[in-house]
């Protein structure tokens, strides 16, 4: 066999690269074929990672005594294609990538069987080979960490470095974002980012970009086309809309929940059907959309992170609410049914807005309003003088309470904003400013 005649293959194995085809035996004879994929330096010593061609990832302990081949047409086959970060770029306006980490810019770590994250423009097109075929993609690393660790503070700088791609001359930026607290950050963007000359598309992945059943590369690709074609000129996420792998749902960045843990269609517009679809090549775009302008992009700071989120649910204590809140200028309630709170927090609700903290009010129902007229709850609350947000989702209402916050600077004027439609955040168009 081609790199046998040594007792150790180790180090030939090792500097084999990404995407040539081996088949490898062990001293008893056991075989496995299958294509290089990505090493981590986490992955541990003598790890070989293979996709077999079941379309299974497995990581081999290559020790002493073990044999391999290349097989040579796939080796013919690669060596006549540069690797994708050496490819030519295509001209034209570029669509800027900024990357955050999560599961579409993650690896398999063949030591642990959990994923770790990869980073760099040579590794990301490596993994996503046609990633730039249509025209030129920019590279932009901004953070390197799971979407559980964005933090608001975050959502201002990704906001700078998409006005600084804009500003640099990209048609579109795409953010790549893991997907738990993707549609916190599309909303946060949503109310950061104003005058949009084009599009800006958050996009995220189910599973990492090395395993077979991977949406990333899709996704990616799905999310590219909108930057690069669509007349947008807003905040959107792009996911798979459901089990074909050439459509995809196109969400306005304040309506949009993650709805399933694992599903690649995991994604649905609240209350409303979706901004758009892309169907392969072919971008839709619904009336409603709002179209780019002329520029240039800007940041709508600041915020302020004086305020929280609280779901209230049978048992909540008045004094661990009161404790809650302490310290905060707002706070959303994602109340059940229409918009509720047990009787009991009544007394320290009306404390925090004597005191000049905002109170406001969602549901977290997935769909329909809150409403606080319909029972005497309801309008106990809306008489304590709690601000009642319709359709808000709970994320996007503290999204927008953090941005509100930011520009006003007393209760009457954050209540005023939060109540004001500002980016198609609500579904009903009856709001009147300060009313509630």
């Amino acid at each position: 066999m081609a790199g046998g005649g040594s007792t150790d293959p180790w180090p030939r194995i090792a500097a084999l690269p990404m995407g040539r085809k081996v088949e490898i035996t062990d001293g008893h004879g056991r075989r496995w074929i299958g294509t290089v994929v990505a090493r981590h330096e986490l992955s541990g010593e003598r790890i070989l990672p293979l996709k077999l061609e079941s379309g299974y990832n497995i990581g081999l302990a290559i020790e002493p005594g073990f044999e391999f081949r290349e097989i040579e047409g796939d080796r013919e086959r690669r060596t006549a294609e540069p690797s994708p970060s050496e490819r030519p770029r295509s001209g034209g306006p570029h669509v800027a990538l900024l990357t955050t980490g999560g599961t579409i810019a993650s690896r398999v770590d063949y030591e642990t069987g959990g994923v770790r994250p990869v980073g760099g423009e040579r590794e990301i097109l490596d993994f996503y080979p046609e990633l730039d075929r249509s025209g030129p993609v920019r590279i932009v690393p901004v953070f390197d960490r799971l979407s559980e660790n964005i933090v608001p503070d975050d959502w201002v700088v990704l906001a700078g470095r998409t006005v600084a791609a804009f500003h640099d001359g990209a048609r579109g930026v795409v953010i790549a974002h893991g997907t738990d607290t993707l549609g916190f950050t599309a909303a946060g963007l949503s109310f950061l980012l104003g005058n949009l000359p084009g599009p800006v598309v958050l996009v995220g992945a189910q599973r990492s970009p090395d395993r077979p059943s991977s949406d990333g590369s899709t996704n990616l690709a799905a999310a590219v086309t909108v930057a690069r074609t669509a007349l947008l000129g807003e905040v959107v996420v792009v996911m798979h809309a459901g089990l074909s792998d050439r459509r995809f749902a196109i969400h306005r960045g304040t309506v949009v929940r993650k709805m399933h843990s694992s599903r690649r269609d995991a994604f649905e517009s609240r209350n409303r059907a979706p901004l758009g679809t892309v169907d392969g090549a072919a971008v839709s775009l619904a009336p409603w959309a709002r179209p780019p302008t002329s520029g240039p992009a800007r940041v709508d700071g600041p915020i302020d992170p004086r305020g929280s989120l609280l779901w209230t649910y049978p048992g909540l204590e008045p004094d661990a609410a009161r404790a809650f809140v302490r310290g905060q200028r707002g706070v959303v309630l994602a109340g059940t049914g229409l918009g509720h709170a047990a009787t009991a927090h009544l007394g320290w609700i009306r404390e925090a807005i004597a005191d000049g903290v905002v109170i406001a009010m969602t549901t977290q129902c997935l769909g329909g309003n809150a409403d606080p007229y319909v029972y005497a709850t309801g309008r106990d609350l809306v008489g304590a003088g709690v601000v009642y947000l319709d359709d808000l989702l709970p994320e996007t209402a503290y999204a927008k309470l953090l941005w509100a916050l930011g520009h006003a600077p007393d209760a009457a004027g954050v209540a005023a904003l939060l109540r004001r439609d500002l980016v198609g955040e609500f579904t009903a168009r009856h709001l009147v400013e300060g009313s509630g």
